[in-house]
């Protein structure tokens, strides 16, 4: 494997977004779905705007 093929084999592709009103136990939803689905490829992330009150998922292709 190539210097280039290991950069590109770590990183991770966003496949798609999406905003909404912060929800407390959303951390829950996504923690149970990297679980299940980790042989699928995919990893979903989830971040939190403090100041406009929404929370972002992401959903990542390995």
């Amino acid at each position: 494997m190539t210097n280039k093929e290991n950069d590109e084999a770590g990183k991770l592709e966003l496949v798609a977004a999406k905003s909404f009103k912060t929800y407390d136990e959303m951390y829950k939803v996504v923690d149970f779905l990297n679980k299940i689905l980790k042989d699928k490829k995919v990893i979903f992330g989830l971040t939190k705007d403090k100041n406009s009150d929404t929370m972002t998922i992401s959903i990542y292709e390995i």
